[in-house]
Formats: C-alpha cells, structure tokens, sequence
C-alpha cells in the first residue's frame, strides 16, 4: 500500500511538472505574440511616415527603405499568424478551433468576379430525423470564398439551405465548408497561389497585392500574411515528413548560399545562410523518392549543418567547407559520415585558369576530366554495382589525373593561379576518388547546386529576407516546393489539393498520404 501511495505521489507531481511547463510555454508564446504585434506596429508607422515622404528629396533611398520594411512586415506578420496558430490549435496539422478576439471588418467581395454556387444540402432534407416530419425552408447561410483558377479569380458561393420541421421545429443544415484558413475567405487555390508566387516566382506579398489591385480585387499584404503564417503552420507536419525521408537517405548533397536579412529597425542587412541537404538516387534506384529540405539559419557556423545532420548518417558529397569537417569523425554518434568531393568543383577551378590564358596546360587537366565524364554519361541508368564496376576504368583515368598534378605543381610556382586549382584538388584526392569505388554516388554535387538556383534567382527580386523568421518560413516552403518539383509534381496544383485536403480535416496520422509521390493514388 505504501508503494503504491508513494508511486501516486510521484505520478501526480510529475503531471503537475508537465502542465506547469506546458502553462510556461504558453505564457512564452502568448508574450511572443504581444511583443510581436508592438513591432508591427511600429513598423507600420515608420512605413507610412516613408512612403508620405517619397516625393521629397532622396526620395529613392527612402522608397527603397519603404521596400525593405514591406519585407520585413509581411515576415512578422506571417510569424504572428503562425504564433497565434500555435497557441490556438495545440497540435499542428489539426485546424484551429478558436476563433481569434480580433474581428477586421470583411469588404464584400468584388460583384465583378464570376462566381460558382456549391449546394450544401441540411442532412434532413428528405424528413426531420426526430420525429419523422416534413422540413421546411428557414433560410440559408451563404459563405462567399475567393479561390485563384491559374489564370484568373473566381469566387464560390457555398449555399446551405437551413430547414426546420414542420411538426417539432428541429433544424437541419449542413455544416459550414472546411476551409484551411478558418479566419479569412482565401480558398485552396487562392492560397496556394500565394506560397509559389512569393517563393517560387519570387514576388513579395505587396507586390502581388498591387498585382491583384489591377484585378479589382483588394488583398493587403497583411491578410496574405496573415494566410500565410496560417498556411505555413498547417504544411509543418508536412515539412517534418520530408526531413525524416530525407535524413533516411544513404548518401545526401549539400550545398548553401548567402541570403541577405533585414535586422530590423536599423536599415542594414546581415548575411543568413540558406542550406540544403538534397535526397536524389534515382540515377541507381528509379523507385527512390526524391526530396530536398532547407534549412536556413543567421550565419555560417559549422554547428548550424552539424545541428541539421545530427539524425544522419552515410555519405556527404559537398563542397569542402571547413565547417562539415567535425561531421567526418570515425567516432561520431548516431554513425559516420564519409566525405565526398565534387569534381565540378575542382573542374571550375582549372577552368577558370584556361580562360584566363588558352595556352595553359589546364586544358590538359580538364581534358582528363571530361573523360571521367564521358563514363558517367553512359552508366547514367545502370543499377549500382554495374556503375562501381565501370568505374573502375574511371579511377584509373583519376589516378592519372592526380600524377599529372602532382608533376605539374613541382614545376610552376606555387603562387600561380594554376598550382592554387590543382591544390585544391590534390587536397581533396581521397574524397575525389570516393564515387569511384560506391556506385550509389555521383561524381559531382550538381544536384544540390541546382536546387538552389531558384533560390540565387530569386535574391534578384526580394533581394533579401524581411527577418530571420522569414528566412525560416522560406526554408520550410522551399522544402515543400522543390520535392513537389523534383517529384514532377505541379507545385501549385500540390499544394492547393493539399491545403483543400487539410481544411477538410484529414487526419494528421495519414499526412505521408499527402506527400508528392503519394498524393496522386490517394482516393
């Protein structure tokens, strides 16, 4: 008897321990939220005291401060929506119940827009469930939804038609639609629309709002970040998905690239890092899924990919970064991490030597290189042990390589441009001839590479993050929109049958059903 009080006692005081945490994280987040309205408010006023002086003097450096903190709203106001998800739905992936205090008044949507009516039929229409009566009409309930058909805007009329029972007075009507965003009117299309826009077509909200102006239809930028915080909170489960599947992988690419991020209030910009850790073995295995997570954090210390990779064991192929070089210790925990080189890296090296003089015995070492990928072209679909076996031929031609390097570099200066490219690749000799000898791997890190193409592109528009929040956002949707395309899945078409799946209410313990290479067969 005295066991079993004792361990009651301690049960009880570790169940007050779990909820006096859980009441701390709640007072965390309900305090992040206020804080973070104060910013946008204050933002807010310095926007609107810029924008009414850029007719003056200076007046392009102020509109380009005004820019800037357009970004830097639209990130703190999606953070906010998201943060408010947080407290309000507890679980993510599951809709939020609780509608917020607040209450903007709603503009009627625009009369001009062709509009769809969905019926929604009262569940008793054919005889009140009670008692076996004739239903009558009692009214209906209208719900007007803006959604974006690529193209164009069109509005739907969900009608439900309310009756009640001529004999008992009972009232039957259909539920209100799943939407995935229960505080605003933005259809899945419409949503969706938005995501790829701002990170795939690199068009910040305030410009897609002046876009969707010349429309006739009103959108601020802070109801698109408001759905956005909202969108994003309800696709993390999905994100998390993608980072298991890709941590599961035998070998991984990894690649990063700076991204410039608005410090707040001060009008300059640090340098984030967005990184990506990409999943792709199709080459070996056609049955594999590809997938790509991002990651972005607000420098480029070696703990940040340390921290990333911490569930990941196998092969790395990246460049040679000084800060993976903890990850490769025989010893590491969950496992190790062998190292593979880029010979792209290496080949641009000496390539830029040969065009800066066409008579440079780089072209010799670049002639062996091309070699190494004239036999990669022809065991592009070959399963894995037919490539290690070709390859053999390919160390053979990389041993070469490395003799004719070595001879080169006792015979020019060691300042020269020349002998600095083949440094690098004499360095890196072990990890360049790693792919030889596993034909899981790929000669080059190309694959990473591309996946942040979009992304370099894109810094010509948004030119930089709004905040670190921001930055943090773009990963997770980068991560959703580069699997979809690796997949050969239409991004927009993906997200606006997932976000239309989840207002509807699928069950978080069947998100994989939502992933890119799953969707299509889910009935």
């Amino acid at each position: 008897m005295l066991a079993r009080a004792m361990a009651s006692e301690q049960a009880l005081a570790a169940e007050q321990t779990a909820h006096g945490e859980t009441r701390e994280k709640l007072e965390m987040a309900q305090n992040s939220i206020k804080l973070t309205a104060l910013q946008i408010e204050k933002f807010k006023v310095q926007l609107a005291r810029l924008r009414r002086m850029k007719f003056g003097q200076s007046s392009e450096r102020l509109a380009a401060e005004a820019d800037q903190l357009e970004l830097t709203l639209e990130d703190l106001e999606a953070e906010h929506a998201h943060a408010e998800c947080v407290v309000e739905g507890g679980v993510p992936g599951d809709a939020p119940t609780k509608a917020p205090p607040r209450k903007p008044r709603r503009a009627p949507l625009p009369d001009h827009l062709p509009r769809d009516e969905i019926m929604h039929a009262a569940p008793d229409a054919d005889g009140c469930s009670a008692c076996g009566g004739t239903m009558g009409k009692l009214g209906e309930d209208v719900t007007e939804v803006l959604e974006y058909v690529p193209g164009r805007f069109r509005v739907t009329r969900h009608v439900r038609p309310k009756l009640s029972c001529n004999r008992c007075d009972a009232i039957s009507q259909a539920p209100a639609p799943g939407l995935p965003v229960p505080r605003g009117r933005a259809g899945a299309g419409l949503l969706a629309h938005v995501i790829v826009s701002k990170f795939a077509d690199h068009l910040p909200l305030y410009r897609q709002s002046q876009i969707y102006a010349r429309e006739g239809v009103e959108i601020s930028r802070s109801t698109m970040a408001d759905w956005l915080g909202q969108a994003s909170w309800l696709l993390q489960p999905l994100v998390d998905k993608i980072t298991d599947h890709v941590m599961a992988s035998i070998k991984l690419h990894a690649d990063d690239t700076p991204v410039p991020v608005l410090a707040p209030g001060t009008g300059k910009t640090a340098t984030g890092r967005l990184w990506v850790y990409l999943r792709d073995n199709r080459r070996w295995d056609a049955s594999d899924r590809p997938a790509a997570l991002f990651r972005y954090s607000p420098d480029r210390k070696g703990e940040r990919p340390r921290e990333h990779l911490k569930s990941f064991a196998g092969f790395l192929q990246a460049d040679a970064y000084a800060g993976f070089e903890r990850l490769y210790a025989p010893d590491r925990e969950p496992g190790r991490i062998t190292p593979v080189a880029c010979w792209a890296h290496a080949r641009r090296k000496l390539h830029d030597v040969f065009k800066a003089d066409e008579h440079s015995v780089a072209r010799q070492g670049l002639d062996m290189i091309r070699d190494l990928y004239a036999i990669e072209r022809q065991i592009d679909d070959m399963s894995a042990e037919e490539r290690r076996q070709a390859r053999m031929a390919s160390k053979a031609k990389a041993l070469d390589f490395f003799a004719w390097a070595d001879d080169v570099l006792s015979k020019v200066s060691a300042r020269s441009p020349l002998a600095e490219a083949l440094r690098y690749a004499v360095k890196l000799k072990p990890q360049l001839l790693t792919y030889t000898e596993d034909g899981r791997l790929e000669i080059d890190n190309n694959p990473a590479e591309n996946a942040l193409r979009g992304i370099c592109l894109g810094r010509k528009n948004w030119l930089f993050a709004g905040a670190d929040c921001g930055g943090e956002r773009a990963a997770a949707m980068y991560s959703l929109l580069e699997t979809a395309k690796l997949n050969g899945v239409n991004p927009q078409e993906w997200l606006a049958d997932v976000l239309d799946r989840i207002g509807k209410g699928h069950p978080i313990n069947r998100i994989d059903e939502l992933l890119p290479w799953n969707i299509q067969t889910t009935a």
